[in-house]
């Protein structure tokens, strides 16, 4: 194969350049396998499709043990408790409004109760 050749393949295949940003791969290894298996080899599939394998590997299987993992039990717990601080807060919010309205200032004439 030719280099021209891996250029326009490296040209159809943009993802190719960030392993090599990333340090993952270097161009020589890329070449080199370009040079041995092809454009059309089952070795490109882990880097020109790497959403396929991430979305296997990672997809369904980590959403199903996270929600394993959640004990409905304590996240109730938790709710009940929030919804309690949130009624006394409410309940005080309204305490302090209600003696606020009923204070009536005494008259500044007024002495002894006369």
């Amino acid at each position: 194969m030719s280099k021209s050749e891996f250029k326009e393949f490296v040209k159809n295949n943009p993802r190719l350049l960030t392993y090599v940003n990333k340090n993952e791969m270097s161009w020589q290894k890329f070449y080199e396998m370009y040079d041995m298996y092809g454009s059309d080899n089952e070795v490109w599939k882990e880097y020109l499709n790497p959403e396929i394998k991430t979305i296997k590997e990672n997809g369904l299987g980590d959403f199903a043990n996270y929600f394993k993992n959640i004990n409905l039990d304590t996240v109730q717990e938790s709710i009940n408790s929030i919804q309690r601080v949130l009624g006394v807060l409410g309940e005080m919010s309204t305490t302090n409004k209600e003696t606020n309205n009923t204070y009536e200032p005494k008259p500044i004439y007024k002495h002894f109760d006369d």
